[in-house]
């Protein structure tokens, strides 16, 4: 009766750990994106999402995780990340972010898409760099154009 307390004791351990819905740190240079298989090397411009179930795929640029959102059920997707600018290799909610289109700012697929952690900083950029200004749903909507 104890073996069986403490198996069971286990088993809510591990689904507990194993269904932790976080972002996954990407591995720079070894992790591949999921839709185009690329290495991911480029820390301004990756992205990745998170299921409701923790699993995490990883993309080498935001317009690789919106193009793959084509062949996936969006309704298990939890947690929509991208890096951005300011900040590299650092994640912001993909949602609420501000997006980039400039054609003096490359990106590794060749969109010059490039996310920014609010508005004000992607004005700023836009000032310098030029390009046109996107949300979330906006940028959804012009890369299925």
């Amino acid at each position: 009766m104890k073996t069986l307390k403490h198996y069971s004791i286990f088993i809510l351990f591990l689904s507990f750990i194993s269904c932790n819905v976080s972002p996954k740190p990407i591995e720079y240079g070894s992790d591949g994106c999921h839709f185009c298989k690329m290495t991911i090397v480029d820390k301004v411009h990756a992205a990745e999402f998170v299921t409701k179930k923790g699993k995490a795929y990883k993309f080498d640029a935001t317009e690789c995780m919106v193009n793959y959102l084509d062949e996936f059920d969006t309704s298990e997707i939890e947690l929509y990340l991208t890096n951005y600018f300011s900040k590299p290799e650092t994640f912001t909610d993909a949602t609420k972010a501000t997006y980039l289109i400039s054609k003096k700012i490359p990106s590794p697929m060749g969109a010059f898409l490039t996310a920014f952690k609010n508005r004000s900083e992607a004005e700023k950029i836009q000032t310098e760099k030029g390009g046109e200004l996107y949300s979330w749903t906006e940028l959804l909507d012009h890369l299925k154009n």
